[in-house]
């Protein structure tokens, strides 16, 4: 696969996710936060398995860390879809967006304490992204809204995500683990769901169209491409892409559910994004001259 497919597969993944900000909040008119998450997942499971089938019957399934990868994955995902969901309830789709667009300054911040080494237009990039989130969600009384505080946490999750995924898209076959770590999710949430809401068939019915494309297409298609595009292109560079998700978000609130940002929110989102690019922009390489 070429480089050029990679970053369309992700630029795809970004619009994709972007959009799906939308689905997750027109979906909770008629469901619970976790409810709508079951579902979700159990539908990107199911639409995974004839892909499976058709790809990836015949790949091993007894390497450990396909298994171990994938519940760890799923139990992540599960954490970080379900401060994105609740969070959804008190928030905008745009400010969602672009707060959860943080994990890409924080994967290098982690990075640190793993010994790996954080450049200087990295820590310019975190320092502009947290003064945009700061213009963002903070207000005059400086508080911060209950919404954008679950999204934050949920960054944590997010950002724990990439990097198990960043390990182990190269180890083992994509749409295994898709499948594993998707299974693994919707049962988590299958069981908040039980625990803390009435879950009906009306209400899925009802909430169908969100529901598909949360499900099939944000879920089981994007994640399962993020895979396979991060497999042939550096990190930074897919970070770098996967960035414009926050854009795409607000374009969908924007244009699908008449959402609107002040000019002082709009500030902050162009100072986050200015961040996330300044952070991840991957470096130049020099080219050295061989002379005789």
């Amino acid at each position: 696969m070429s480089n050029k497919f990679s970053y369309l597969l992700l630029i795809l993944v970004a619009a994709i996710w972007g959009f799906s900000f939308v689905a997750q909040s027109a979906g909770m008119e008629f469901m619970g936060p976790h409810s709508f998450n079951a579902a979700r997942f159990i539908l990107a499971t199911v639409s995974l398995l004839p892909l499976w089938f058709a790809m990836s019957r015949h790949k091993p399934l007894n390497d450990p860390r396909l298994w171990l990868g994938g519940l760890l994955a799923g139990t992540v995902m599960f954490a970080g879809f379900s401060f994105q969901q609740i969070g959804l309830l008190h928030t905008s789709a745009g400010n969602a967006g672009f707060i959860t667009g943080m994990y890409i300054v924080l994967v290098p911040i982690v990075g640190v304490f793993l010994k790996q080494h954080t450049s200087t237009k990295t820590w310019f990039g975190v320092v502009l992204a947290v003064v945009g989130l700061f213009v963002l969600c903070v207000d005059d009384n400086f508080s911060i809204g209950y919404g954008d505080s679950l999204q934050l946490i949920g960054v944590i999750f997010w950002t724990m995500h990439v990097l198990a995924i960043a390990w182990l898209a190269s180890k083992v076959d994509a749409i295994s683990l898709s499948i594993i770590q998707f299974t693994v999710a919707a049962v988590f949430a299958s069981i908040f769901a039980l625990l803390y809401e009435q879950p009906s068939w009306e209400a899925v019915v009802a909430t169908s169209i969100p529901l598909l494309y949360a499900g099939i297409a944000s879920s089981g298609i994007a994640c399962t491409l993020q895979i396979i595009g991060q497999r042939n292109i550096e990190p930074s560079i897919a970070a770098l892409i996967l960035a414009s998700e926050a854009m795409f978000a607000v374009l969908g609130g924007w244009i699908l559910l008449d959402e609107s940002m002040s000019s002082k929110e709009l500030s902050g989102c162009l100072l986050m994004l200015l961040g996330m690019i300044v952070s991840q922009w991957p470096k130049r390489h020099k080219v050295r001259l061989v002379t005789s």
